[in-house]
């Protein structure tokens, strides 16, 4: 029996869905990933990908949803499958075959995109014409009885390819605002003819949907539906809990074998899958589908933890264990935590930029793993760095996050790694914004890992050991890199005086800040810093910047919810301003309405400065990271990566 199995005995035991059977209960969910070709046809990388989830022991592998008519209505993202036509099966197939080389049920999802497809067209389709709520979204056409009917038959005719493509079985996509979920909803549905009115007739196109594909398919073919168990939508006039259940029921009752449950819409003014919601809080909508449904049950949404999804199917939660984001990040997750080697997964930060990268019609990307999309290129290590043929010595000065990964690598790779830092302990910035509020400890998950790294491959850290330009000078190793970060910093005149403190010494409590506290900045560092004073309380918070609007660097899905919580607790948002100087009593700042002063008891600095000292003390030294400008974190993975790949 091995590690996983013993720790873990749910999780890692044989399952059933409908006659198929499962080696366990870990279902990698579908995912967009804009890596095929524009005219649906699947590419290589998409090829690749998959194969990587599949190798990663999952029990189940989803393909991500195919879109299935002839007119684009149903396509949602730029690089996404198509499913219309006969010609599709052979790209289809050679993802099954993908799948199956490694001893895993392979899934295909037919999705419709509803009143959020129609990429490449100027309107979307819907039950009925409801305003959109995102401006990225084109407005709706009410789609007449006969494209409703002719919808179906598609989605039945793609179940057929599903098939002789050599699936083991079709997922149908309800969920978020698709089309399916678009006619369950009240919100988006007002029609009064068959497929809509009650909860019945608005869930019609979705029962005819499943009986047609059962007729067709056969009974021992599984089908698994995606659908809300809760969409979150009370300020739009959507679905109560009570009838998404019942629309539920009805797709139990037209013929699925399983479950997949979510909450939310991309239009809920709900978070769902950000780090402020805890691991598991989603579980209880898992439950209630549980206590009601014969079928199987799964579930991803923020089960980024073994034991949670253990915990839950012992508890009745739950029967299967679906993710998505955290199996992007490391599609070996299954095998690693089977193997017993769970500090070698590469952690999930649910930054979210893999979905913001899909809604700039760009490909899937990740923060923590920049080997996405690079599964079959050996050089990008997704399989391990191979040993570089001539043993360097190299120092890294810097143990954030960009000086851990190239650390890493380079260790990996077989080098004599030393990483030298002053502070006494690894991470850098992040390891600061882990004090954050929010679910911010998270970000410890990344550093942890990164360190595990170093250290398995024999990197050594120094800690508490600031280095001067005289020590890099004299140094004889082969490769100086420097990886410093960047440092708060303002310059203007009063900068200097007591009551101005680094953010960076606010999040790990070594400055005390007073009541009026005024911060200083444009970025997420900034936004992240007022929202920390008022998660702590007692402070009458400002934040004060050049930009029109603050955080650019922050991802789309966050920056919406963190300027709403700014607002709610009343902070002060003083924008288009220019700091000209910092004085005993406050802010001098110029605005378009003139030069005002802004009352502070403490003032704190979060400009980021890059750290370059070191950077020219001698000849060929790298420097990366923030030490080269303040960016993203996923910028210093990255840099990280690439540089480990040059030694």
């Amino acid at each position: 029996m091995k590690p996983g199995e013993k720790k873990y005995p749910h999780i890692f035991s044989p399952y059933r869905i409908g006659k198929v059977e499962l080696k366990n209960r870990i279902k990698y969910g579908s995912t967009e990933t804009n890596f095929n070709y524009g005219d649906g046809f699947v590419s290589d990388k998409e090829v690749a990908y998959m194969e990587a989830q599949a190798r990663g022991g999952a029990g189940i592998v989803t393909t991500q949803g195919a879109f299935t008519d002839p007119r684009g209505e149903g396509k949602g993202y730029v690089g996404m499958m198509g499913i219309w036509n006969d010609e599709f099966i052979p790209g289809l197939q050679r993802i099954t075959d993908a799948i199956h080389a490694h001893d895993s049920v392979a899934i295909l999802q037919l999705m419709h995109c509803g009143r959020v497809g129609g990429i490449e067209l100027d309107y979307t389709v819907g039950p009925s014409m409801v305003k959109q709520k995102i401006r990225r979204f084109r407005e709706p056409k009410e789609m007449s009885v006969e494209e409703i009917e002719s919808c179906i038959q598609e989605h039945i005719d793609g179940s057929r390819r599903c098939q002789e493509a050599g699936y083991d079985g079709v997922e149908v996509s309800g969920i978020v605002g698709y089309l399916i979920s678009n006619f369950i909803s009240s919100y988006t549905n007002k029609r009064t003819d068959e497929y809509g009115g009650d909860i019945v007739g608005r869930a019609t196109f979705m029962r005819k949907i499943v009986e047609g594909i059962r007729k067709q398919v056969g009974p021992d073919f599984p089908i698994i539906i995606r659908l809300c168990g809760e969409e979150l939508l009370d300020d739009r006039g959507g679905n109560k809990p009570e009838e998404s259940l019942e629309a539920i029921k009805i797709a139990e009752q037209a013929g699925i074998d399983c479950l997949s449950v979510t909450a939310g819409w991309q239009e809920s003014a709900v978070s769902v899958i950000s780090r402020d919601i805890p691991m598991g809080h989603w579980l209880y909508i898992a439950e209630r589908m549980k206590k009601n449904l014969s079928v199987p049950v799964a579930m991803a949404y923020r089960m980024f933890l073994p034991q949670l999804a253990e915990d839950a199917i012992v508890e009745g939660k739950l029967d299967i264990w679906e993710m998505c984001r955290p199996m992007i990040a490391d599609p070996n997750l299954p095998n690693k935590i089977l193997e017993g080697k769970e500090e070698e997964i590469i952690p999930c930060m649910a930054c979210n930029i893999c979905l913001a990268r899909l809604f700039r019609d760009a490909e899937l990307d990740c923060f923590v793993r920049p080997s996405l999309g690079h599964e079959s290129e050996a050089d990008w290590g997704f399989h391990g760095f191979s040993g570089s043929q001539e043993k360097k010595k190299i120092w890294i000065i810097g143990a954030g996050i960009a000086g851990l990964q190239t650390g890493a690598v380079a260790a990996e790779k077989g080098h004599d790694v030393t990483i030298t830092d002053k502070a006494d302990h690894t991470g850098g910035q992040l390891a600061a914004a882990s004090h954050g509020p929010g679910g911010d400890d998270e970000f410890m998950r990344l550093v942890d890992y990164l360190e595990h790294r170093c250290k398995q491959f024999g990197a050594k850290i120094e800690l508490n050991k600031a280095v001067s330009r005289d020590e890099v000078k004299a140094s004889e190793a082969d490769v100086i890199i420097v990886a410093t970060g960047a440092t708060p910093h303002i310059d203007v005149p009063g900068a200097d005086l007591p009551h101005v403190v680094s953010c960076l010494d606010v999040f790990e409590e070594k400055a005390k800040v007073g009541k009026k506290a005024v911060v200083l900045g444009d970025s997420g560092a900034a936004i992240a810093t007022a929202l920390l004073l008022l998660h702590r309380g007692g402070h009458e918070v400002s934040l004060v910047g050049k930009a029109k609007k603050p955080g650019q660097d922050v991802n789309p899905s966050y920056i919406w919810r963190y300027i709403k919580k700014l607002r709610d607790e009343s902070a002060v948002l003083v924008r288009n301003t220019k700091v000209k100087e910092i004085t005993e009593k406050g802010v001098v700042v110029d605005t378009p309405d003139g030069e005002q002063v802004i009352e502070a008891d403490t003032v704190i600095v979060a400009h980021m400065k890059p750290n370059q000292e070191l950077s020219s003390a001698k000849k060929r030294i790298y420097t990366i990271g923030d030490a080269i400008t303040p960016r993203r974190g996923s910028g210093a993975i990255l840099d990280g990566v690439k540089m480990g790949m040059r030694l």
